[in-house]
C-alpha cells in the first residue's frame, strides 16, 4: 500500500516537472521570438522614419514625430486594457456568438504577452525611435540657424518626454476605466482578420 503511494507520488511529481521543463521551454521560445521580434520593428521603423524625415521638410518631421508618440500611447493603453480587463463579460459575449469576443478572451487569455509586445516592444520602440526623429529635428533647425543646437535639443527632448509620459499617464487612467470597451473593439478588429463567418 506504501508502496503504491509512493509510486504514485513519484509519477506527480515526474509530471510536475515534465509541465515545468515544458512551460520553461515556451517561455524560452517566447523570449527569443520576442526579442526577435523587437529587432525587426524597431529596424524597420527606424528605416521608416528615417526614409520620412530625410525626404521632408521640418513640419512633416514633426507631423511624423508626433505620430510615433501616439503610436506608442495608443498600444501602451491597448496592453493595460488586455491586462486589466475582466473575462466574464467575454465569455458570455462568446457564448452568444457575437463578433470578436472569441479573439478578445484569447487576448485576455495571453495577457502577459500581450502586454509585453505592446508595452515593451511597440512602446519601448516608439520610445527609441522619437528621440532618434527629435534629434534629427534639432540638427535640422540648428543648421537653419533658428536656434542654438544645446537649447534645442533640452527643449524638443522634454517636450518628447512630456508628451510620452503624459500621454502615457492619460491613456492608462482611459485604459482602467474603458478596458471592455477598448478590448471589444481590438477584439472586432482583430476578428475581421481571424474569426470565419
Amino acid at each position: 500500500m506504501k508502496k503504491d503511494i509512493k509510486h504514485k507520488d513519484n509519477e506527480k511529481e515526474k509530471d510536475r516537472d515534465k509541465a515545468k521543463g515544458k512551460a520553461s521551454g515556451a517561455q524560452r521560445v517566447w523570449t527569443i521570438s520576442i526579442t526577435v521580434c523587437a529587432f525587426c520593428l524597431s529596424v524597420f521603423m527606424n528605416l521608416f522614419a528615417d526614409m520620412l524625415m530625410r525626404n521632408s521638410n521640418i513640419l512633416i518631421a514633426f507631423i511624423v514625430l508626433i505620430a510615433i508618440i501616439l503610436i506608442g500611447i495608443v498600444f501602451d493603453i491597448i496592453g493595460v486594457s488586455v491586462t486589466v480587463a475582466d473575462p466574464a463579460p467575454f465569455n458570455s459575449m462568446a457564448s452568444s456568438k457575437l463578433k470578436g469576443a472569441k479573439s478578445a478572451l484569447k487576448l485576455i487569455k495571453n495577457a502577459p504577452k500581450v502586454s509585453s509586445v505592446c508595452n515593451d516592444v511597440v512602446g519601448d520602440t516608439c520610445g527609441i525611435i522619437s528621440g532618434t526623429s527629435a534629434a534629427y529635428i534639432v540638427t535640422q533647425l540648428s543648421n537653419a540657424g533658428i536656434m542654438d543646437y544645446a537649447v534645442l535639443s533640452l527643449l524638443l527632448s522634454g517636450i518628447v518626454a512630456s508628451l510620452t509620459i503624459g500621454g502615457k499617464a492619460m491613456g492608462k487612467e482611459f485604459a482602467i476605466s474603458r478596458s471592455k470597451n477598448i478590448v471589444t473593439r481590438i477584439g472586432r478588429i482583430i476578428a475581421i482578420f481571424t474569426e470565419r463567418k
